[in-house]
């Protein structure tokens, strides 16, 4: 009932009135029964178009700009990279030159190395052994990619252990004592308490 009341024009009236069962009946009919006016409380409704200003139009989204070339100057497809630390540069460019508001992402193995940026010229360290994929992206004002260049595959060399052990061999503090080493240059056994 409640509902009919709020779907009512605002300018209908609503009356009342008790039928010959005792049962509460509603109209918008003035002349039934006896029937009283209700007082309505005023709407909470909104006009459209409250100020009469003119709807504001839809910013248009720019479209996308488009970029002639994207790649990865340093390293080269494929290579390999000898590094103890796992540092790596990678250089990027693009044709024609980074547009304003655009910015660089580097993607090592599908994640990015660090936030987007106007450099073309990215500093990796501490790459896990093995091998790897490059891409770069370029985002606009948005966040949208714009252009995306394919994986570029490299490969790290890292010094393991066993090669940093036949190097120095018997260096304690990095890589622990080994039995080959000559018995001058091992350290003194701790006494036991026990065992004098």
């Amino acid at each position: 009932m409640v509902a009919c009341l709020i779907s009512l024009p605002a300018m209908a009236e609503v009356f009342t009135y008790i039928d010959a069962q005792g049962n509460r009946v509603f109209t918008d009919q003035p002349g039934t029964r006896n029937a009283k006016r209700v007082p309505l409380a005023t709407s909470n409704r909104m006009s459209a178009n409250p100020s009469g200003a003119a709807p504001v139009a839809a910013t248009k989204a720019k479209p996308l700009f488009h970029y002639d070339m994207l790649r990865v100057l340093v390293p080269d497809p494929d290579a390999t990279i000898r590094s103890t630390a796992g540092e790596l540069i990678v250089s990027v460019t693009s044709e024609p030159g980074l547009q304003q508001g655009h910015r660089y992402r580097l993607l090592l193995d599908g994640q990015p190395t660090a936030e987007p940026g106007p450099s073309p010229v990215f500093a990796l360290s501490n790459i896990d052994r093995g091998s790897h994929n490059l891409s770069v992206e370029i985002l606009d004002e948005q966040g949208r990619t714009v252009e995306r260049t394919a994986n570029q595959p490299f490969h790290m060399q890292r010094t393991s252990l066993a090669q940093k052990r036949q190097v120095k061999p018997c260096v304690l503090t990095d890589y622990g004592q080994r039995p080959e080493c000559p018995l001058k240059d091992k350290p003194e056994e701790e006494k036991s308490f026990f065992w004098r």
